[in-house]
């Protein structure tokens, strides 16, 4: 899947969202969403580049209905090299997800999220 592919939301129109509650989902690594400040609202769905984090994803989702707002996000690294957004993203629209996004963060989650003071917990 290319990035052209991907329907992608900015930082601050998520920011500016977040209080229409779409669902969100982080679907990097646990550490980064663990010990780190992860976005508000955000549920740990385990990474998209791993079967098990896929799955999870999966889980997590399946009860939503198909036309529901859904945000996936990593910010482990620069976009270009991320191997987490691609896979989840297929995964969402392969289960029938109609308005799925990708957060865009260009550099990773501390710069273009926590550092721009948009919501975290």
């Amino acid at each position: 899947m290319l990035a052209a592919d991907l329907a992608l939301v900015q930082p601050k129109d998520l920011a500016a969202q977040l209080a229409e509650k779409p669902a969100i989902f982080h679907v990097g690594f646990n550490t980064l969403y663990r010990n780190g400040k992860h976005i508000a609202g955000s549920v740990y769905a385990g990474p998209g580049s791993k079967a098990d984090g896929l799955a999870a994803l999966r889980t997590a989702v399946e009860k939503l209905p198909r036309d529901r707002e859904i945000v996936i996000y990593c910010g482990c690294c620069p976009w270009d090299h991320c191997p987490n957004i691609r896979p989840a993203f297929a995964l969402l629209r392969d289960m029938g997800f109609t308005r799925v996004k990708a957060l865009y963060i260009a550099e990773n989650l501390k710069t273009n999220w926590v550092d721009a003071g948009y919501p975290v917990e």
